[in-house]
């Protein structure tokens, strides 16, 4: 049960006590049902008044942990009435009963505003947690990014070098996984080369590197394409060229229903720079070739 134990809140709950029970037998037998202590019961002497012992009650209570529990059990057990048996043949039973539903209502609303208002602070607070989160996964990301970006900048001192073309491979994948996309890395089984893939939107796409310092050509794309259309039907390919493509290689690629999609690094940048995703880049691109049969797309021409 949710509820602050205000001053106003405890004074309902004593009030709705107070007007709930008339003897002092059917009192003491509401209490020990919500837990207060036989001990604390039996100091209730035969002189002190019902509103003397609740008054001790309602002080002491508030003062420990223990104490706070028991008066909201008190609180739960009042709201829970829906009849008076203790205030039953009185000759002014009407007006006590009708006192203590009225009590049993006031305690009843403010509760449940109490409930609204603890409810609505919790909601904010989550609210503000997650936003804490989403910042700290932001920072992170941000520098994942910058680390991706400066391994690729060193990368590019090498650029042409066979090993650089290998760990150019390696920093790829590394970007995919940072892009929580499904993939498959290219590795060697029985001295075959296995192909390296990508899943996005339930599309397999093969993947393609090139890490040099000559454009891709023609001969490039020809060999790729007939190496994603011997594979299913669903099966794509993309092709990232660090260093671009020739005219002729661009040409060669397009064409109505392309299964090849081409990159370069200014499309990287584009991700580095935490400007687009990986997928919605890819996405991108095949969106572009689906509606014009082109398989590039230059990152400058995004925003068309």
């Amino acid at each position: 049960m949710k509820s602050r134990l205000t001053p106003y809140y405890i004074g309902l709950v004593y009030d709705t006590c107070l007007k709930s029970f008339w003897r002092k037998k059917a009192l003491s037998k509401f209490l020990r049902q919500c837990g207060i202590s036989e001990s604390f019961i039996a100091t209730w002497g035969s002189e002190e008044t019902k509103r003397d012992f609740l008054d001790r009650v309602f002080t002491e209570l508030p003062k420990t942990d223990q104490g706070r529990s028991g008066l909201l059990r008190i609180a739960t057990h009042l709201m829970d009435q829906q009849t008076f048996p203790d205030l039953q043949n009185w000759e002014d039973s009407a007006q006590k009963i009708k006192a203590a539903h009225d009590a049993v209502t006031r305690l009843r609303v403010y509760h449940s505003q109490q409930e609204d208002e603890l409810q609505s602070e919790e909601e904010k607070q989550k609210a503000k947690e997650e936003f804490r989160k989403r910042q700290g996964q932001v920072s992170r990301s941000q520098q994942s990014l910058k680390k991706l970006n400066d391994r690729l900048t060193e990368l590019g001192t090498r650029l042409g070098d066979q090993q650089a073309g290998y760990d150019f491979q390696n920093w790829f994948y590394d970007l995919v996984d940072f892009s929580e996309i499904p993939n498959r890395k290219p590795y060697v089984h029985a001295g075959r080369q296995i192909d390296g893939s990508l899943t996005l939107s339930g599309t397999t796409y093969l993947v393609e590197l090139k890490f040099t310092t000559e454009q891709a050509g023609a001969n490039d794309i020809d060999t790729f394409f007939k190496k994603v259309t011997s594979k299913a039907d669903n099966t794509m390919g993309i092709m990232v060229s660090i260093s671009g493509y020739s005219s002729v290689a661009l040409q060669e690629a397009s064409g109505e229903r392309t299964p090849i999609l081409l990159f370069d690094h200014n499309h990287l940048y584009l991700i580095l720079g935490g400007i687009m995703g990986l997928a919605d880049v890819v996405e991108r691109v095949r969106r572009h070739a689906s509606q014009t049969g082109e398989a590039y797309l230059a990152a400058s021409e995004f925003s068309g």
